[in-house]
């Protein structure tokens, strides 16, 4: 691919320090590594690029010998998001579990021990926690990713979180500005629209941005949404009302300004990702995150000249470009600073607990027990029972390769355990593979989902006795025999509905 200026030309420089592009592979490629020595600060990690924490430390330490201060950033949210243990499912509850249980004091620490895992991969930057607000219970997007629906509650918790990230040493990147929870559409998707007032978004979507600020966000993410009372022409990352006038002089924030995923399809498929990515940066972003569909070198090299283009042809001015990479090289020297405060001599862990962090590394469980919310009784399980997961389909934010459910601890705990996932309700079939075994259906979100409803229905009228344990926003009336609800569907939460069935805890 031909270039526009020389690479060593500062403005070249400056459009690769704002680029956030993703990557195949579990190990660098030498095409990053060669860019990371040309100007580009930051990387993105994904599921993909990720085996085990050993391999993680292993590629962050590779790019680190190309460029010591390298922002390595990651959607790691706990609970239903995560990609550290993107295979197995997340050893720490989402925020809606954390927003259940309203202890700050939890949130921060579940916070800080998530951060030292990353801070231990050498991952310093993780787009999270979400701060919104998720007043529409129908949102296909969001849901168990916000800590609840009431703004106060999302702005202590968000702030919370926050602060035990950032003081293991990693930033925190705060989202979805100005706020993703009153939508109907997923951004991944199509381009979603809030189409409120400006004294409801005030008192409602930036609540929580306005605490995490104020806990001190090293950087905010912004939302591919249209919020015609801001800006009727351009969705939020796009907007210079929004980025500039709202979050920057209204609000008063300094940090970074990262955009969400680009080659989403409210941007690439309205704008197109470089056209979309000279408008984010021209209304005020300082970082371009491209990568969790679009990972390769030409995807670098086509953002990269289209932001150099920009500024050759005066659509973008050059100092914005260069304030946008300042802010980028500034967060990056605060994460050196941060990594070396908290591994220093004298953060020995005390008994019981994690290196540095003074919280127990099975804080995620703990957690996850503390949010379960369990309806009905019925006496420990002993014997086998059969599982029927009705699985939706998959939020894309999740991704379809993070496992769910109560299967394998069920299976574990009691052998002879029968199990089927169903997309329909499909109650003979449950019926025909249980047999005499008792039925634990488990479902995501019934509310949203007329077919769950109707193979609940079923499935209680043929089987008064079944078990229903709901992993997502716990909406739909509690129903069943005993009716467990997790606030969110990771592998501790799952961990916490099996015990409650059982009588018995993991040690």
């Amino acid at each position: 691919m031909t270039t526009l200026v020389s690479t060593t030309d500062t403005v070249t420089r400056d459009a690769l320090a704002v680029l956030q592009p993703g990557f195949t592979g579990t190990t660098a490629p030498d095409w990053l590594l060669r860019r990371v020595g040309e100007g580009l600060a930051s990387v993105g990690l994904f599921g993909r690029n990720i085996h085990s924490p050993e391999q993680l430390a292993a590629l962050t330490a590779r790019l680190r010998a190309e460029r010591d201060d390298v922002l390595v950033a990651i959607d790691e949210e706990g609970g239903d998001v995560t990609r550290l243990e993107v295979r197995n499912g997340s050893s720490f509850p989402g925020n809606l579990a954390l927003g259940s249980v309203d202890d700050v004091e939890l949130t921060r620490a579940v916070a800080r021990e998530l951060g030292r895992r990353l801070a231990e991969c050498g991952v310093n930057l993780n787009w999270a926690p979400s701060a919104d607000v998720n007043s529409n219970p129908g949102n296909p997007v969001i849901g168990v990713r916000s800590f609840g629906a009431a703004p106060d509650l999302v702005a202590r918790h968000t702030a919370a979180y926050v602060e035990g990230l950032q003081s293991s040493g990693v930033a925190a990147c705060t989202k979805h500005f100005p706020g993703h929870g009153d939508t109907a559409v997923d951004s991944h998707l199509a381009l979603p629209g809030i189409d409120v007032d400006l004294d409801t978004l005030h008192a409602r979507e930036l609540v929580p941005f306005r605490a995490a600020i104020a806990a001190g966000s090293k950087s905010v993410m912004s939302a591919h949404i249209l919020l015609p009372a801001l800006d009727p022409d351009r969705p939020a990352t796009l907007s210079p009302q929004i980025l500039t006038g709202l979050l920057r002089q209204e609000l008063g924030y300094e940090g970074l300004i990262v955009t969400d995923g680009m080659e989403m399809d409210a941007i690439a498929g309205t704008y197109g990702i470089e056209r979309g990515s000279v408008l984010a940066i021209a209304a005020g972003a300082d970082a371009i995150c491209v990568g969790g569909g679009l990972a390769d070198e030409d995807t670098v090299l086509l953002l990269r000249d289209a932001l150099v283009a920009a500024v050759r042809s005066g659509e973008l001015p050059e100092e914005r470009l260069a304030d946008a990479a300042a802010r980028v090289r500034s967060l990056a020297s605060w994460t050196q600073g941060a990594r070396g405060a908290v591994s220093e001599p004298g953060a020995a862990a005390q008994e019981g607990t994690a290196p540095g962090t003074g919280v127990s590394p099975d804080i995620g469980l703990a957690a996850a027990r503390r949010a379960l919310r369990v309806t009905g009784t019925a006496a420990p399980q002993t014997e086998p029972v059969y599982v029927a997961a009705f699985a939706p389909v998959a939020n894309i934010a999740v991704g379809a390769e993070t496992p769910w459910g109560v299967t394998g601890e069920l299976v574990r705990r009691l052998p002879g355990t029968g199990t089927g996932t169903y997309a329909g309700a499909d109650v003979d079939a449950v019926l025909r593979e249980a047999g005499e075994r008792r039925v634990v259906a488990v479902v995501r979100d019934e509310h949203r989902h007329p077919w769950m409803a109707e193979a609940l229905d079923g499935l209680l009228a043929a089987r008064p006795d079944t078990v229903v344990v709901e992993m997502g926003l716990p909406e739909a009336p509690a129903r069943g025999a005993l009716h467990v609800a997790t606030y969110g569907a990771a592998r501790v939460c799952g961990v916490a509905a099996a015990e409650a069935i059982t009588g018995a805890r993991t040690a």
